[in-house]
């Protein structure tokens, strides 16, 4: 079953923005699907298990981004 967690980024402002978030947080492990919403600053990580925030917060500063809180899952 999966599970999505939703989180907040701030600094994106652009569609290349949008593509290092993607990408960075794409390649934390067990992560199946990014959808990054640049004018909310809302991203959507599915995933097969219960994901380490920690690690997706280092991905997305790892982009060159905040992370806001941590994530909710649904």
């Amino acid at each position: 079953m999966s599970r999505t967690n939703t989180y907040t980024v701030t600094g994106m402002t652009c569609d290349h923005c949008v593509a290092s978030v993607r990408e960075e947080v794409g390649e934390v492990p067990g992560v199946s699907d990014v959808d990054v919403d640049l004018a909310s600053g809302r991203v959507l990580v599915t995933s097969e298990s219960p994901l380490d925030d920690a690690a997706v917060r280092a991905a997305v500063e790892e982009a060159g981004y905040q992370l806001e809180g941590s994530g909710a899952t649904s």
